[in-house]
C-alpha cells in the first residue's frame, strides 16, 4: 500500500476548498510538458467526480505530440485567448497550481494569476516553493507531479471511481518527467502505481509510441543534424553541450517540442555524466533555453541554479539566458569548467 502524503487536517483542508468552491481552475507552468499536462488533466478528471467543472488554463502552447491525451481540446490557452483566461482568473474561487514553484514560472499569466482572489493550492515536486497558498502539497522526491495527483486520490479514496480518462495522463506524465523511467524512478511504489493504473485498462506501450514516436520527418533529421554538426564533446570532464540557432530551427520547420528529448541523447557516450542543450527562442531576441541531463549522482539542480537562472532535479533540469546564443555557449563551457572535479 502507499503510504499518505497529505496529513488529516491537510486532508480535511483539500476536501472543503473543493466542496466550498464552484469556478476552480488549474494552470501549470510554461511550456507545459508531458507532466504539467497530465497532472492537470488528472485532477480535473478528480474535480468531475466530485461534481466540480474545472478549467485548464495553461500559459502558451504545448507540444504537439501530447494533443492526443483526452479532453486536451478543453485547454484555454493564455497566448490565445487573455480575456477569456483573465475572467476564469478574476471570477475563480480556487486555483490549483502544478507542477511550478514559483509565480514567475507561468510567465506571461503571472499578474493575472497573483491578482486574482482565489485561494490558491500547490502540487508540486520543484525545489523552494514560493506560491503564496492556503495549502502546499510540495514533495521534492517525488518523480513527478502526476505522481503526487495520483497519491492524493489514491488517499481520498476516488481511485476506484476513476477512468482510464485519469489513468492515461497521470501514466503518461510520470512516463516523461522521468525519460521513460530510466531517471528519478527508483521508489517501488511507482510501479505500484504503473501496476494501479493498469488496472484501467490503459496501453502503456501506445502511450510510449504516441509521446516518443510521433514525430515529424523535420525532427528526426533535425536530431541527426544536432548529433553531426552542433555536438560539442568535452571527453575529459565527459560532458557535452549543443546550442540551436534560430536559422537551424527554421531550416527543419521546428514546432514546439521538436528539441525534446535531444538533450538525453550525449548521454549514450561511454562514460558521459552531463549533457547541455541551448535554445535560441524562435522569437524573441536575446533568450536562450537551456536544459541539462545528468547521470548518477552529478548535480544538475546546483548548475542550473548558479549559471542558468533556473533549478530542477538532480539529473534533470533547466533554465533560461537573456543573451546571444554564442555568450550561452561561454556560459555552458565556465559551467562545466567550474564543475571539473565533479566531472572527472
Amino acid at each position: 500500500m502507499l503510504e499518505n502524503i497529505l496529513t488529516d487536517q491537510e486532508q480535511q483542508l483539500l476536501q472543503t476548498l473543493i466542496s466550498e468552491s464552484q469556478n476552480i481552475v488549474i494552470t501549470c507552468h510554461t511550456n507545459a510538458d508531458g507532466d504539467a499536462i497530465g497532472s492537470s488533466l488528472g485532477w480535473a478528471e478528480y474535480l468531475k467526480e466530485q461534481g466540480k467543472e474545472p478549467t485548464i488554463i495553461v500559459p502558451d502552447q504545448y507540444p504537439d505530440y501530447l494533443h492526443w491525451l483526452p479532453n486536451t481540446e478543453k485547454i484555454v490557452r493564455y497566448d490565445k485567448h487573455r480575456e477569456q483566461a483573465d475572467l476564469l482568473l478574476k471570477i475563480a474561487d480556487l486555483v490549483f497550481c502544478l507542477d511550478f514553484n514559483t509565480p514567475s514560472r507561468v510567465d506571461e499569466m503571472q499578474q493575472s494569476l497573483c491578482q486574482s482572489k482565489a485561494k490558491r493550492v500547490l502540487i508540486d515536486h520543484h525545489l523552494g516553493p514560493d506560491v503564496p497558498t492556503v495549502l502546499s502539497v510540495s514533495h521534492p522526491d517525488a518523480s513527478s507531479t502526476s505522481e503526487l495527483i495520483f497519491r492524493i486520490v489514491w488517499q481520498l479514496g476516488a481511485f476506484e471511481q476513476m477512468t482510464r480518462h485519469f489513468a492515461t495522463p497521470i501514466y503518461c506524465g510520470m512516463m516523461t518527467d522521468t525519460g521513460g523511467f530510466t531517471y528519478n524512478s527508483c521508489d517501488p511504489a511507482i510501479y505500484y502505481i504503473i501496476s494501479q493504473l493498469l488496472t484501467k485498462g490503459i496501453n502503456k506501450d501506445r502511450i510510449y509510441r504516441n509521446v516518443y514516436h510521433n514525430f515529424s520527418e523535420d525532427r528526426l533529421r533535425l536530431s541527426g543534424f544536432v548529433m553531426l554538426e552542433r555536438l560539442v564533446v568535452d571527453a575529459e570532464r565527459h560532458a557535452s553541450y549543443y546550442a540551436l540557432r534560430r536559422e537551424d530551427l527554421r531550416r527543419f520547420h521546428f514546432m514546439k517540442g521538436d528539441a525534446e528529448g535531444l538533450v538525453n541523447m550525449p548521454l549514450q557516450i561511454k562514460g558521459h555524466k552531463l549533457s547541455i542543450s541551448l535554445r535560441e527562442d524562435t522569437e524573441k531576441p536575446n533568450l536562450v533555453w537551456v536544459s541539462l541531463r545528468s547521470v548518477d549522482q552529478f548535480p544538475c539542480n546546483k548548475m542550473a541554479a548558479e549559471f542558468f537562472n533556473g533549478g530542477g532535479h538532480l539529473n534533470a533540469s533547466g533554465g533560461k539566458l537573456h543573451c546571444s546564443v554564442d555568450e550561452a555557449v561561454k556560459v555552458a563551457q565556465q559551467a562545466i569548467q567550474a564543475y571539473e572535479e565533479l566531472l572527472k
